[in-house]
C-alpha cells in the first residue's frame, strides 16, 4: 500500500523551514567539524547526504554548479528496470532495479514518479524478432511480479490506434512493457530537501578549490562561492567525492599522480512540441546493444539518446548539431516524419554517463557504481542511475561505517534500525492534491486545471504552500508564460525554498520552461528580479 503520510524528520536543522541565506550557511558550514563532506549534489551526492543525515551524521553537502545541475538533470528522464541488461544474462539486476523502481513509485515519490506505457516495434529486417521481444517483455514482467501487466505482443493496428504518430510501414509486431519516469531535477530537489530536514547542510555554488589535509589525511576543502567570490572553509572527519565527470579532477587534488578511474560517454537529448497525443511511449531497437526513446514527458516529446565516448572539458559537453541529426535520424525508424520537423525542437541537451575505466566500446560497458579510497583517506564514488539512486546512498552510507579505523562508526545509527522506505518530502496522491487545488480555493483565485495538475505532480503536497502564496499575492498566481503551466509563485518559492540562485536554476530545473521553448527574455527578467528579491 501506497504511504501518504509524511514521516517527521530524523533531524532537526538549525534553520528549518525557509532556507538560509548564503552567508548564514557558509557561516554554518566554517564554523563546526562535520562527521562528513559530500563534495557533489547530483544523484550520488544527494543519495549519500540524505541517508548519511538520516544515520545520525553531520553532513554538509557543496556543489560547484546547482544541485542536479550537470548530469543528473540530463537523463532519459525514466525510473525503469532496464529491459535491454536481459539480453546480458543481468537478470538479478533487472529484478533489483524492478524493486527500487516499485518503491520510489509507491512509496518514497509517488508524487514525482508517474507510470509509462512503452511499445516496442518490431520491423522487417530490425536486430531483434518478434518471438524474442515478446519473450523478454514477458520475462520482464515476470522480474516485476507483474506488478504492472503482463508483457505481449500486439498487432500493428492495435498500437497505431494508441499512437497515430507510429511508422507502420514495414511494421510486423509490437511489444508492450510497462516503466516509470519522472522530472530529474524535481526529484534532486526534492531529495535535497529531504537531507535538510534530516539535518544535513547544503550550499550550492559552491566550488572546492582546494582540500585541506591533517597528517597526510583529506579533512575538509577550501572553497569558493561562485556568485560572489566569498572564499570559506570546512571541516570534515571524512570527505566523499561524489562530483561525476569531475570525480578525477578532485582526486588529482588529494594525489597529483592519481591515475584516471573513469571514462565519460555522452548522451544527448531533445525535446520537441507534440503534434498529437502519445498514449505510450516507444522504445526501438537501432542494434544490439542501443534502444531510441521516443518519450511524452512534461506535455512534450523527448527523443534520444546518443552513447559515444567523450574526452573533452565536461563543462563543455553540449547537444551537437551532429548528435541532433543522429537522434533525428534514429527516431525516424519508428515515428513519422510529420513529428519529427526542426520546427517542434524546444530544447536539446546533453549530460556524461560516468563509466568504470576498462576496454571496449562505452555502449558496452557496465552501468556500474564503483567507491575506491585515495592516499589521503578521501572516498570516491562514481556512476549510478536515477532508478537505484535510493539503493546506492544506502550502500555507500552503510560502507562509511566500515572503514578501516571506523572514524564514524560510533556516531552512525545502522541503516538496518532505520525505516527503509522513506518518503520524500511532499509525498501524496497526485490526483487527491490536484482535486484540492481546484476546489479549495475561492472562486476568484482558483487555479486553472493544467497548473493544478502540473504542482500536483511536481510539488506533491508542498504544492499548497504554493498555492497560499498565491492567495496573498494573486500576481503571483498568474501563469509565468501563456503556454505553459507555471505560476510566478513557483520562482518565490524555488528562491525561498529550493536554493535557487540564478535564472537557469529557476527556468531550467525548478521548473520547465527552458525545455519548453517558452525561456523568453521578458521571462528571464522577471525571474532575475524576483531572485534578487532576497540577497544576504
Amino acid at each position: 500500500m501506497t504511504t501518504l503520510q509524511r514521516v517527521p524528520a530524523l533531524g532537526t536543522h538549525p534553520t528549518a523551514g525557509r532556507n538560509p541565506g548564503r552567508a548564514e550557511t557558509r557561516e554554518l558550514l566554517s564554523r563546526a567539524t562535520y562527521d562528513l563532506l559530500v563534495v557533489g549534489g547530483g544523484i550520488l551526492g544527494t543519495s549519500v547526504a540524505w541517508h548519511a543525515a538520516q544515520s545520525g551524521l553531520r553532513v554538509a553537502m557543496v556543489d560547484a554548479g546547482d544541485f542536479a545541475g550537470a548530469t543528473s538533470s540530463a537523463s532519459s528522464k525514466l525510473v525503469h528496470g532496464g529491459l535491454r541488461y536481459l539480453q546480458t544474462g543481468a537478470v538479478k539486476l533487472v529484478a533489483e532495479n524492478h524493486m527500487e523502481r516499485r518503491v520510489l513509485a509507491r512509496d518514497v515519490a509517488p508524487h514525482l514518479v508517474n507510470p509509462l506505457t512503452f511499445h516496442l516495434p518490431v520491423y522487417r529486417g530490425g536486430p531483434v524478432g518478434a518471438a524474442k521481444l515478446g519473450a523478454g517483455v514477458f520475462a520482464y514482467s515476470a522480474l516485476s511480479a507483474f506488478g504492472d501487466g503482463v508483457g505481449r505482443v500486439i498487432s500493428p493496428a492495435r498500437a497505431a490506434a494508441a499512437n497515430p504518430a507510429l511508422r507502420t510501414e514495414n511494421l510486423k509486431a509490437v511489444a508492450v512493457y510497462y516503466d516509470h519516469q519522472m522530472n530529474d531535477s524535481r526529484m534532486a530537489v526534492m531529495t535535497v530537501r529531504a537531507a535538510v530536514e534530516a539535518g544535513a547542510v547544503v550550499l550550492n555554488h559552491a566550488e572546492v578549490t582546494g582540500l585541506r589535509f591533517t597528517h597526510g589525511r583529506v579533512t575538509g576543502a577550501d572553497l569558493e562561492d561562485r556568485l560572489d567570490g566569498t572564499e570559506f572553509g570546512v571541516d570534515a572527519r571524512l570527505v566523499l567525492n561524489a562530483t561525476g565527470p569531475w570525480v578525477d579532477h578532485l582526486r588529482r587534488m588529494e594525489d597529483k599522480g592519481a591515475a584516471p578511474s573513469i571514462r565519460l560517454s555522452k548522451g544527448a537529448h531533445i525535446v520537441l512540441k507534440r503534434k498529437a497525443p502519445w498514449r505510450a511511449a516507444m522504445a526501438t531497437p537501432i542494434d544490439k546493444y542501443r534502444i531510441t526513446f521516443a518519450l511524452p514527458w512534461e506535455d512534450q516529446l523527448l527523443l534520444g539518446t546518443t552513447d559515444e565516448e567523450y574526452t573533452g572539458d565536461p563543462a563543455d559537453v553540449r547537444a551537437t548539431e551532429a548528435d541532433i541529426s543522429q537522434i533525428l535520424d534514429e527516431a525516424a525508424h519508428s515515428v513519422r516524419d510529420e513529428h519529427l520537423s526542426r520546427d517542434l525542437i524546444t530544447y536539446a541537451f546533453a549530460g556524461l554517463r560516468v563509466l568504470p575505466g576498462g576496454p571496449g566500446g562505452v555502449e558496452k560497458a557496465k552501468r556500474e557504481t564503483v567507491v575506491s579510497e585515495g592516499s589521503g583517506g578521501m572516498l570516491s564514488v562514481a556512476g549510478g542511475k536515477w532508478t537505484t539512486y535510493r539503493h546506492i546512498g544506502r550502500t555507500v552510507t552503510a560502507k562509511l561505517a566500515k572503514l578501516p579505523g571506523g572514524p564514524l562508526t560510533e556516531d552512525m545509527e545502522p541503516l538496518d534500525r532505520l525505516p527503509r522506505r522513506i518518503p520524500l518530502p511532499g509525498v501524496a496522491n497526485p490526483n487527491a492534491v490536484a482535486h484540492r487545488l481546484l476546489v479549495d480555493r475561492e472562486p476568484g483565485q482558483r487555479l486553472d486545471p493544467l497548473t493544478a495538475r502540473h504542482l500536483a505532480t511536481h510539488y506533491g503536497a508542498l504544492s499548497f504552500d504554493i498555492a497560499r502564496l498565491a492567495n496573498e499575492d494573486p500576481a503571483l498566481g498568474e501563469r509565468i508564460h501563456p503556454d505553459g503551466p507555471e505560476i510566478w509563485a513557483q520562482v518565490v518559492y524555488a528562491r525561498d525554498h529550493e536554493w535557487a540562485q540564478t535564472a537557469d536554476d529557476v527556468l531550467r530545473r525548478r521548473t520547465t520552461l527552458t525545455v519548453r521553448g517558452l525561456d523568453t527574455a521578458d521571462v528571464r527578467e522577471r525571474v532575475e528580479s524576483l531572485l534578487a528579491g532576497r540577497r544576504d
